[in-house]
């Protein structure tokens, strides 16, 4: 992040501090309707689209580190086979035998010079080229170069291994767009993998994903961890492109309280970091799943996956540089990653239990402040990427939030600029 970059969100900052209201211009938020988070008509919109359209964080290279390992992969719905190929890249296969549609691994991971189908033997190259099968004088015609494993989009940023179902879909750094700069000072493409566990939830996958996406429920839910350390009334939500934003607050500098959110000391740390990340909560939010506090001393992506309409299944996974001889960093976990910490725990009660809540007559949709802005942000890419027509009008939101307010573009800034003056230090 440069001088100018800190500079604006200090000044922001100020802004936020010291607004009575939201933002001339700022449109007034719609109601989401609640059929969003538990119509079967909904869900399955999602599935077909957001899904099988978008890039989704799938593993670590840290997981595969050598040519000849592979790793399966599943939680996004069909099996898939992360593989290290020889030549040292990455591909992604359907876990499907080109034979009769066995799985072609059967091994949660490992490392073979082949991959081979149990089922009836046929070897495939780690290029995913079919090499061998069995009895093949028994195959009439046989063409080897068109049964090779199916191949899906693949693409790394950093050690982290991303996958798309779509073909079409633009590539993974337009994708995340101006992000992919933000992120370069984070280092993505040293810091290695120390943890990585899964916890089912009782609950819609959007509603536990947007407990983390806004500080509104902060004092609230996390009076004794996160409040005392986070000035939320100096918190800046950036919205970017295709769904993605950002929000930075600053901690309190007054309290000298070490929240639970904080690592315990020692350890290494990322040198390139800028001010931002090393003062403030730095939390980014990756269309469709992913939400990320980042910063000087973790990476740390919380990643939130359906398992039905009122079911989900959150990941949660801890970046860091080299911890040598240190005991491996977890932001998340506790107990050898069998329980999440607390300040986890606090949004996942809740979560579970608004999904008991929304599922009652009382429940008719979803009102947002523009403190929680990203959240409809983020529901307006949803329906773009659905497509309008297909949705029933009884589950469509608004697109009120126009280009106007989408990064680089911040009508904040002028605002900020002519009363900050009149602004508290």
């Amino acid at each position: 992040m440069n001088a100018k970059e800190i500079a604006d969100l200090r000044l922001l900052m100020q802004y936020e501090a010291g607004r009575g209201d939201p933002p001339a211009g700022f449109p007034a938020l719609p109601t989401i309707p609640g059929g969003r988070y538990s119509s079967k008509a909904f869900f399955r919109l999602e599935q077909e689209a957001i899904w099988r359209k978008s890039w989704l964080l799938a593993g670590h290279l840290d997981e595969i580190p050598e040519p000849g390992c592979f790793r399966l992969w599943d939680i996004a719905g069909p099996p898939v086979l992360l593989v290290h190929t020889g030549s040292g890249d990455t591909k992604a296969f359907f876990n499907t035998c080109r034979h009769r549609g066995a799985p072609v691994v059967t091994e949660q991971s490992g490392c073979k010079s082949r991959l081979t189908c149990r089922y009836h033997g046929w070897s495939y190259s780690l290029e995913g080229e079919l090499v061998a099968i069995r009895s093949p004088e028994d195959f009439r015609d046989f063409d080897y170069s068109s049964r090779g494993l199916s191949e899906l989009r693949c693409e790394r940023f950093g050690r982290l291994i991303f996958v798309n179902f779509d073909q079409a879909a633009p590539s993974l750094l337009e994708w995340l767009g101006p992000i992919a700069h933000e992120w370069q000072e984070f280092q993505f493409d040293s810091c290695r993998l120390a943890a990585r566990q899964v916890f089912d939830l009782n609950c819609n996958w959007k509603i536990a994903m947007e407990t983390n996406t806004e500080v509104y429920h902060v004092r609230s839910v996390h009076p004794k961890t996160v409040s005392p350390m986070l000035d939320e009334r100096r918190n800046v939500n950036t919205l970017y492109p295709n769904g993605h934003g950002r929000m930075v607050a600053p901690r309190r500098e007054d309290t000298g309280i070490r929240a639970a959110v904080n690592l315990p000391p020692g350890g290494n740390i990322i040198e390139t970091v800028s001010e931002i990340g090393r003062e403030c909560t730095q939390s980014y939010n990756i269309f469709p799943n992913w939400v990320s506090p980042l910063n000087h001393r973790v990476l740390a992506p919380l990643l939130f996956w359906p398992r039905g309409r009122k079911r989900c299944r959150i990941e949660t996974w801890t970046l860091a540089p080299d911890w040598g001889d240190k005991p491996r960093p977890d932001l998340w976990t506790e107990g050898e990653g069998k329980q999440l910490r607390r300040v986890l725990l606090e949004d996942t009660e809740i979560a579970e239990r608004i999904q008991q809540s929304v599922d009652s007559a009382g429940f008719a949709g979803v009102s947002l402040s523009y403190q929680e802005a990203r959240i409809y942000h983020w529901h307006q890419a949803a329906d773009r990427m659905i497509g309008q027509e297909k949705l029933p009008q009884d589950l469509r939101v608004d697109p009120v939030i126009g280009s106007e307010w989408i990064y680089p573009n911040d009508p904040r800034l002028a605002l900020a600029s002519e009363t900050k003056l009149d602004l508290p230090a």
